[in-house]
């Protein structure tokens, strides 16, 4: 297979990135100074990634707000000029085809980031539900990725007006000339931004951001450990079209608007199965997991309880470096999700212990305002 190249392509290989297929694009996974190296600046300055593989597109037009709500579990028609939310495609039997931001550009045009493994269905997804909106895909942007607790400082540098947003808030902007969408979001638990900028302009503008002291290049290695610690779900990972919302620990992406007592309740795909849920309570929850000692675990390998019976298996997992050591989250039994439980996994011919902790193994720093 032909794999596609982002617009940094030639800029991670000067950089000496070690390259990789990732949702049919070579992608940088680390750099010479390693994953580890790379996640600790992350949480002690800042980082930037290239995130360009994302999909990135508008809906415009008379009803799009209805539009979107009648395809994710959110407030949509509440949604702030300039705001932007978390999202989630679900399908009729309650499970998640993909998670998305969505973020209001004007009263019917909105700007969403998808996921690049799903970006072809769900433009496809999108298209099929379209009733005189527009769906444009925009092909010649780019996405940059500043996260860590410098962020703010390089931006103030570089654009005042955007270093004063508070998380899931956007705004138009320019850098050096360069027109801009900036938002103050990310996927790395920390302070930080994502930047849609021309794809003819982004190794400009990334060379720029890498010019400050406390600006690294960081890979998808570290983007994967640095969310893994903050507890946050990847699709294909923490969520699939047989996993809900509910079992996933995202009762909080379903609006109070879109409840079974709110003022739109339900009228997105799987409503009834979700809404029954947020009741029932399904029989596995997500919760995370620390490993005693150093000996790794891996995603698919099977969680037992003291008794050496299967309760969950893992889903994520990796070497936490801001909490020292092998970390994970796991779908397990509802009943053993309690923050101490201790459980083991099952490591070819080995029980290694682990103990059930609170979500996010390292703590979100936001910037709230």
């Amino acid at each position: 297979m032909t794999l596609l190249h982002t617009p940094l392509d030639a800029l991670h290989r000067e950089l000496g990135a070690k390259m990789v297929p990732f949702a049919g694009y070579d992608m940088p996974v680390q750099y010479p100074s390693g994953i580890i190296k790379e996640h600790l600046h992350t949480r002690a300055g800042a980082g930037l990634f290239d995130v360009s593989h994302m999909g990135q597109l508008i809906v415009e037009g008379a009803g799009s707000a209805a539009l979107l709500e009648s395809l994710v579990p959110v407030d949509i028609a509440g949604l702030g000029l300039h705001r932007q939310t978390y999202a989630l495609f679900t399908n009729e039997q309650g499970g998640v085809c993909d998670d998305l931001i969505i973020t209001r550009w004007d009263a019917e045009r909105f700007f969403l980031v998808v996921n690049a493994a799903c970006k072809t269905q769900d433009i496809a997804h999108l298209r099929a539900h379209l009733s005189g909106q527009t769906l444009t895909v925009l092909e010649q942007q780019a996405l940059l990725a500043l996260q860590g607790p410098a962020a703010r400082e390089v931006m103030a540098s570089l654009c005042p007006a955007a270093s004063r947003l508070v998380f899931m808030q956007g705004c138009p902007a320019s850098i050096d000339g360069i027109e801009v969408y900036i938002t103050c979001s990310g996927y790395t638990g920390e302070d930080g931004f994502e930047i849609s900028v021309p794809a003819t302009a982004a190794a400009t503008l990334a060379r720029r951001l890498l010019a400050f002291d406390q600006v690294q290049p960081i890979g998808l290695g570290a983007r994967d450990s640095l969310r893994l610690e903050a507890g946050l779900c990847l699709y294909g990972h923490e969520l699939n079209t047989m996993i809900d919302p509910v079992q996933a620990g995202l009762m909080w992406s379903i609006s109070k608007a879109r409840r079974a007592d709110g003022a739109r309740a339900g009228g997105f795909p799987g409503a009834s199965v979700i809404l029954q849920r947020m009741i029932d309570k399904p029989p596995l929850c997500r919760v995370g997991l620390r490993v005693e000692g150093k000996r790794p675990v891996r995603e698919g390998q099977s969680v037992l309880d003291e008794s050496g019976r299967t309760v969950g298996q893992i889903c994520s997992a990796g070497y936490g470096a801001s909490v020292g050591g092998p970390i994970a989250m796991a779908y397990i039994e509802r009943e053993l999700g309690e923050t101490g439980t201790r459980l083991q996994v099952a490591v070819r011919d080995v029980q290694v212990p682990v103990t059930v902790t609170a979500l996010p193994l390292s703590p979100q720093r936001y910037y709230r305002g």
